[in-house]
C-alpha cells in the first residue's frame, strides 16, 4: 500500500458509506442514526489505479472526558496522527456546523495532508454547502456523494500527486526496515503448520457482551486499538486486525456482544449480531471467551455450541482469572460444568486468562495452535479400518426389526473439520447413539479432542442405479419366441 487515508468527520456525514465503496465491500455497519461507528476499521482501498489503506473512524465529538464520547474522539485523534493523509467530510445539506471548524483546527494542527470533502452534494440541495466548506481554511473542497459514487474522480485527481510523494518517500526506506523475512524463517525451522502474512491464521473472540474481547485483543496487540470502557456492548462492528502474535501471523476479529435472540429489539443490534456471526464463517478457530465471574449461562452454551455447528476448531477461554479468589475449586467446577453442559466439544482446551493483565495469553496461544493442528488432522484409510474391526469386536451395531447393520468399511472424506465416511447396510437405521459411539472412539484413538467431527453413514448400492427397481416379468410374445418348437 502506498499510503493510508482516514476518514474524519462529525457523526452522520457519511465516513463509513464512502469507506465501504473505496474497498468494494459492505465492511462497515452503515445505519441512518448517527455514531453507528465507534472502533477504527481498516481496509484494502481501490480508487482507479491508486491501492492505499483507508481507516474509517469514530464520528468527531466535542467531548474530552473519560466518557464513552470522549474515549472515541481520542481514538479518532490517534488514527489522524498515524495516517498519512486525512479527508476530512462535512454534510454539504448541513452546510458548516461550529464542531466542523473546531474540528477542521485540531486537524490542521496533527495532519500535514488534509482534504476536505462536503458529503452528500449530488443535487442543487448542497451547493450551498460545498460554498460553505470553503470558509474551513484547508484548501479547495471537493463535492461528492458517498452514496451515489460522484466526484471521485476529483478525488483521484487529489490524491495522485500524493501518491507519488509517498512512493518516493517509501524508496528511501532501507532494506532492513522495508523487508520482512519473518516467512523464511518459518520455513526454515520447518515448522508443521504453514502460516504467512498473506495468509494468517484467522481467529473470532466471540462471547457476551462485557466478556472483555477487545480488552483481549488490545492486550495481544500492545496498544488502545480497540475502544473499551464498563458499559456493555461497546463494539459493534466485527474489526478484523491483523499481527503477529508470537511467531504466528494472525487476522483476529473482534465481533460484538451476543445477546439472546428476544432481547434484541434495536435494528442495529441485529446488524452488529449478524457481523459477528460472518466473522465465525470466516474464522478458523474460534476463541469462546467466558465471563469468570458468571461462566457457562445459557447463551455462553448456544455461542459455543454455534462455533461447532459451524464445523470451527473451538477453544473456551474464561477472563477475569485475576479477581477470582478460589482459583482451585472455581477451576474444578469450571471442568466439570464444560463436560457436564458441552458433550459436544468433550476434551477441547479451557484456558484462564486475564485480559488486563495479560495472564495465560501465551498458554491460550499454544492451545489456538493445538486446536488449529487437530481441526486439520487426517488419518489413513488403513488405520480407520483396523480400528473399526476393533470397534465392532468391541460393541457391534444393533439389529433394529431383526436386520443387522454391517459396516463394511471406513475412510476419512475431508478435513477442517475432520469428516468421515462409513460404508454400510442400512445406513436410515444406524441409531444416534451408535454414531455418537464411533465419534467418541475417534477422539480417544486418533487424538482429537475437542475438534468437530463429522461422521457420515452411506450405502455402498446408492450408486446402483437398478436398486429397488422391481424385475419385470416377460410379455406373452418374448414367452412364445422363447418356447422351443416341438421335435428338439
Amino acid at each position: 500500500m502506498s499510503f493510508t487515508l482516514a476518514i474524519v468527520g462529525r457523526p452522520n456525514v457519511g465516513k463509513s458509506t464512502l469507506f465501504n465503496r473505496l474497498v468494494g465491500k459492505r465492511l462497515a455497519l452503515v445505519d441512518d442514526q448517527p455514531g453507528v461507528t465507534r472502533d477504527l476499521r481498516e481496509g484494502d482501498a481501490r480508487l482507479g489505479d491508486l491501492r492505499f489503506t483507508v481507516i474509517d473512524t469514530a464520528g468527531l465529538e466535542e467531548a474530552t472526558d473519560e466518557s464513552l464520547q470522549g474515549r472515541m474522539r481520542r481514538l479518532t485523534e490517534r488514527a489522524v496522527e498515524m495516517a498519512d493523509v486525512c479527508l476530512f467530510m462535512i454534510d454539504a445539506r448541513a452546510g458548516v456546523l461550529a464542531a466542523d471548524q473546531v474540528f477542521a483546527e485540531i486537524l490542521r494542527k496533527k495532519n500535514a495532508h488534509v482534504i476536505v470533502a462536503a458529503n452528500k452534494a449530488e443535487g442543487k440541495a448542497g451547493e450551498a454547502g460545498v460554498l460553505e466548506a470553503y470558509a474551513l481554511g484547508l484548501g479547495e473542497p471537493l463535492a461528492i456523494s458517498s452514496e451515489h459514487g460522484e466526484g471521485f474522480e476529483d478525488l483521484y485527481t487529489t490524491l495522485l500527486p500524493l501518491s507519488d510523494e509517498f512512493a518516493e518517500r517509501e524508496k528511501d526506506l532501507t532494506p532492513e526496515t522495508d523487508v520482512d523475512v519473518s516467512e523464511d524463517d518459518d520455513e526454515a525451522e520447518g515448522k508443521s503448520r504453514d502460516f504467512s502474512k498473506g495468509k494468517p491464521l484467522q481467529i473470532a473472540v466471540v462471547g457476551r457482551p462485557n466478556a472483555g474481547k477487545s480488552t483481549l485483543i488490545n492486550q495481544l496487540l500492545g496498544e488502545e486499538r480497540l475502544l473499551t470502557g464498563p458499559e456493555a456492548g461497546i463494539t459493534r462492528d466485527a474489526i478484523s486486525l491483523r499481527f503477529k502474535w508470537g511467531d504466528t501471523p494472525v487476522r483476529m476479529f473482534d465481533t460484538a456482544g451476543m445477546r439472546k435472540k428476544a432481547k434484541i429489539q434495536d435494528k442495529l443490534e441485529k446488524l452488529s449480531v449478524s457481523d459477528g456471526l460472518r466473522a465465525v464463517k470466516f474464522a478458523e478457530v474460534v476463541v469462546v471467551l467466558l465471563d469468570a465471574e458468571i461462566p457457562f449461562e445459557q447463551q455462553d452454551l448456544r455461542i459455543a455450541d454455534l462455533a461447532e455447528r459451524e464445523g470451527r476448531a473451538v477453544v473456551v477461554a474464561v477472563n477475569k482469572w485475576d479477581i477470582e479468589e478460589n482459583k482451585q475449586e472455581k477451576l474444578r467446577d469450571l471442568k466439570e460444568a464444560f463436560t457436564r453442559l458441552l458433550p459436544q466439544l468433550r476434551g477441547a482446551p479451557l484456558i484462564t486468562v486475564s485480559a488486563k493483565t495479560g495472564r495465560g495469553l501465551e498458554r491460550l496461544r499454544e492451545a489456538v495452535l493445538e486446536a488449529h493442528e487437530t481441526w486439520n488432522r487426517r488419518v489413513t484409510t488403513a488405520q480407520l479400518n483396523r480400528w473399526l474391526s476393533g470397534m465392532l469386536e468391541a460393541h457391534p451395531p444393533p439389529a433394529p426389526g431383526g436386520k443387522r447393520i454391517k459396516l463394511r468399511y471406513m475412510t476419512q472424506a475431508k478435513t477442517r473439520p475432520p469428516g468421515f465416511v462409513v460404508m454400510c447396510s442400512h445406513p436410515e437405521k444406524m441409531p444416534e447413539s451408535y454414531s455418537r459411539y464411533l465419534v467418541n472412539g475417534l477422539r480417544e484413538s486418533f487424538n482429537m479432542p475437542g475438534t468437530p467431527i463429522r461422521l457420515y453413514v452411506r450405502s455402498q448400492s446408492e450408486a446402483n442405479p437398478y436398486k429397488n427397481k422391481k424385475k419385470t416379468k416377460p410379455s406373452r410374445l418374448r414367452k412364445h419366441l422363447n418356447k422351443k418348437p416341438h421335435g428338439e
